[in-house]
């Protein structure tokens, strides 16, 4: 193991201060502060940029017990004040964690395979593992690390007792492949395809196939399909020492397997007949939409080149099991959340899952439900003494262990964890179960595949409604980072939250954008924000319509109120008699003619402010503009600018000291980059509709409305279906779908007879007759494969909040605030 007084020669860097202690190693990488696992022989990376600096966390990582720390500006006051503390400097922290990656690799004598392409990198990486495992002791990448940061964090976790190596890459722009190259050093290569993801980041799809081609410049041999010209092309720019295995579905090109497809009998499965070597094989896939089959070939091709035989690569492939991608989080019984993360079952993705278990601060205890730990290389008692260590380090206050490995390791689980209880196998653990054992807690559920843990989530669900609400945490992220790039210098961002932060549930939300540092958070109305302190949430947060009665939850729980009416001033005033109350923010009406102070009211205003001094602070002044997302009333925008000018000037002179002037929503930010000012606020552009139509492509949708066919009838000619027989008799035979989602669930009425659409398998499905209260009717005729129990998109990719709402006559606005709270919010991350 590495020294950390070495490390400075590796890196390269200066050694600004020795550690305390001389024997200390580098064991574990950080770059998050939130996410200390194990303080000893974990080493913090200070990173920069354009909205975080690393440096100023490392006094709180001191406090918790890092003592290893590389960054690039160390001055002498940081280091006095970590005395025990070693301390490397570099010029660029990437660089280094990317140096230290790429030396630790070079270390590794085994094969290593990469990765990467437009779609599916993660899903075929994770496929290899499953395909290979049997064979193989293997590292991959957790989740979908492939980037500048994640990359180097996949390659530390290779060990000598390794035998492969799997690493996924990903990039965004020109030079940043061969960068991720120098640290995975791949000898194998898979290319999955080519598409429009990060197109912006290149001149042409040809540039951008040739970039990511040049992680495969040293590699003996790459796979990828033949079929995709411009990865051809640029596979042909390689150096002639790398064999090119390509696949194809025409005979034509020539390629080393040739692949014919067609449909099974069973819908779904694909039958694939593959010549490879001269010889014929015919197998039987078990995906039938085409992204799945794609990626399922590309491992294919890779077990027939290994040279395993067509028996055991059908075997193999028959226990390929789709991919949990993202961590999902879901409501569960009695106000508990559990976080269902099967997605791998080795230590580096518990240690992940971990993290996300102990960034959830709400009230009652975190559960860990875990089973046998199948895919470390570890000698068991080192395993479960590292499983130990986790759990402590990460606050889980109750173990539910299953399997027979892990039930032989009591004792070093017990010490970890006080509530500790050991099952044999998972069917014992749901004979135990009972609801009442649970009440507001957060549990995680980690298992092996063999174990079907499928089931435990499903005993904490089986009360809950079966329509779902997903929400993408990364969507909402990506959405976040669109609009920040945007903001002038120094502008800081309010994020609404109000009405259940448009549906996608408040909490969940405000964690989150807590985790990234946004400035402040906006409610509507007092008990939202009582509702987010109680769950940990200690953001400023502005409440947009107070009342008299909510004045002292305000000074509870630090609440400030919007301010935009004497009568509603006066009061506060009155209230502020029995103690100091939180800084306001005064509403300014500049032509909304909703709520807010005039201009012709100013004078009276701030004479009332100026007899309150001691006892009020005002901490911003803001407005709203009436005609923001459209471009005909940008005059009217920015009459109303001008006005706010005035006024917030009129209000800082009167006051005497500087406040905070913010006057933009979400298109607002988008039309009128002049007038940032010191802060705007961010709220349905968040959530993935872009108002001002400027750049509708730009983001990602963050929610899937989607509910499940309950029953499909086969109808004759002539029948009606429905309510008052709303559905109207056509003249042919039709299958009718029972969806079990209704205008109680938010699905509004409008969307009756025609009107409204859904997709079912990727197709669209109109409604037929009237909306009911708790199901609605589509027309799967056209859609023959359609089943009972097949997923309904109502709202999300492929059929936008935007076009929907323009089809009942409303704002997307409506649509996500409309979704009930009795259907269930399932919150998914990478």
């Amino acid at each position: 193991m590495l020294l950390f007084t070495e490390l400075s020669a590796v890196l390269p860097g200066i050694l600004r201060q020795p550690a305390a202690d001389a024997t200390a190693t580098v064991q574990h990488l950080l770059l998050d502060s939130r996410r200390v696992g194990v303080p000893a022989g974990t080493v913090f990376f200070a990173l920069r940029g354009p909205h975080h600096d690393g440096h100023q966390y490392i006094p709180e990582l001191y406090r918790r017990g890092v003592r290893l720390f590389v960054g690039e500006v160390l001055p002498p006051a940081l280091l006095a004040a970590c005395p025990e503390a070693g301390f490397i400097e570099v010029a660029n922290s990437l660089n280094a964690i990317q140096s230290l990656a790429a030396a630790h690799r070079r270390a590794f004598t085994g094969p290593v395979w990469a990765v990467t392409g437009s779609n599916g990198k993660t899903i075929v990486k994770e496929w290899l593992a499953q395909l290979l495992s049997p064979d193989e002791l293997i590292c991959r990448s957790p989740r979908s690390y492939n980037s500048q940061v994640g990359v180097p964090l996949s390659v530390w976790e290779l060990r000598p007792q390794h035998t492969l190596g799997i690493f996924e890459a990903g990039i965004s722009e020109p030079g940043e492949m061969t960068r991720l190259a120098a640290v995975i050093q791949p000898t194998l290569g898979l290319f999955t395809n080519l598409g429009p993801a990060h197109d912006a980041g290149f001149a042409s799809r040809e540039q951008k196939a040739t970039e990511k081609m040049q992680l495969f410049a040293g590699v003996e041999t790459l796979v990828y399909c033949h079929d995709h010209a411009a990865v051809h092309a640029a596979a042909g720019q390689l150096p002639a020492s790398v064999q090119r295995l390509t696949w194809s579905r025409h005979a034509a090109l020539g390629a080393a397997v040739q692949v014919q497809l067609e449909p099974s009998a069973d819908p779904g499965q694909t039958l694939a007949h593959v010549c490879y070597a001269s010889e014929q094989h015919t197998f039987t896939l078990p995906f039938a939409d085409e992204p799945s089959v794609e990626n399922v070939l590309h491992c294919l091709v890779v077990l027939l080149w290994r040279g395993l035989v067509p028996a055991e690569i059908q075997r193999r492939l028959q226990r390929l099991h789709p991919v949990a991608m993202r961590l999902e989080m879901k409501q569960a019984i009695h106000d508990c959340y559990v976080l269902d993360d099967t997605y791998n079952n080795d230590l580096t993705g518990l240690d992940l899952a971990l993290d996300a278990l102990q960034r959830q601060p709400r009230r009652g205890r975190r559960t860990l439900i875990l089973s046998d730990v199948l895919e470390s290389g570890l000698p068991a008692a080192e395993l479960y003494g590292r499983v130990a260590q986790l759990a402590t380090q990460h606050g889980v206050q109750r173990l539910l262990a299953v399997g027979e490995a892990i039930g032989q390791h009591q004792a070093l689980l017990s010490a970890g964890v006080a509530d500790a209880q050991f099952f044999p196998d998972t069917e014992s653990l749901l004979r135990w179960f009972h609801p009442d054992q649970f009440r507001q807690e957060t549990i995680l559920v980690k298992g092996a595949r063999r174990f079907e843990f499928e089931r435990v989530v499903a005993a904490f669900q089986q009360k809950i409604h079966g329509t779902v609400l997903e929400v993408n945490l990364d969507a909402l992220v990506h959405n976040l980072n669109y609009y920040r790039a945007r903001l002038q210098p120094g502008t800081r961002l309010m994020v609404m939250v109000k009405a259940f932060a448009y549906g996608s549930s408040s909490y969940e939300v405000a964690n989150l954008l807590e985790f990234h540092r946004v400035d402040y958070l906006a409610v509507a109305y007092t008990d939202e924000g009582v509702q987010l302190r109680e769950s940990g949430i200690s953001l400023p947060v502005m409440v947009m319509n107070p009342s008299p009665d909510s004045f002292g939850l305000l000074r509870q729980y630090h609440l400030e109120p919007e301010i935009y009416s004497f009568a509603r001033l006066r009061e506060y005033l009155q209230a502020a008699a029995a103690g100091p109350l939180p800084a306001v923010h005064l509403k300014l009406d500049t032509g909304m003619h909703r709520l807010g102070f005039t201009e012709t009211d100013l004078p009276e205003l701030l004479a009332l402010l100026r007899q309150h001094t001691t006892s009020l602070r005002v901490a911003s002044v803001l407005t709203h503009l009436a005609g923001a997302d459209e471009e005909q009333h940008n005059a009217f925008s920015h009459r109303q600018l001008a006005a706010f000018q005035r006024m917030a000037a009129e209000v800082e002179a009167g006051l005497g000291y500087a406040v905070i002037k913010h006057a933009l929503n979400s298109p607002g930010i988008m039309r009128f980059p002049e007038a940032h000012y010191d802060m705007v606020r961010l709220g349905i552009g968040l959530y993935g509709v872009e108002a001002a139509g400027l750049d509708p492509a730009g983001l990602r949708p963050v929610s899937n409305l989607r509910t499940t066919v309950s029953q499909i009838k086969q109808l004759p000619a002539g029948e009606t279906v429905g309510y008052g027989r709303r559905g109207e008799a056509a003249d042919y035979p039709r299958r009718i779908a029972t969806l079990a989602i209704g205008y109680a669930d938010g699905y509004d009425r409008r969307f009756s007879r025609g009107v409204g659409e859904v997709l079912i398998r990727g197709r669209r499905a109109p409604l037929v007759g009237n909306v009911c209260m708790d199901m609605c009717m589509v027309d799967v005729t056209q859609i023959p494969e359609a089943q009972e129990g097949d997923a309904a998109v109502v709202f999300g990719e492929g059929l936008g909040l935007t076009e929907l709402a323009s089809r009942i006559g409303t704002i997307p606005y409506e649509l996500l605030t409309s979704v009930s709270e009795r259907v269930k919010r399932v919150f998914i991350s990478e």
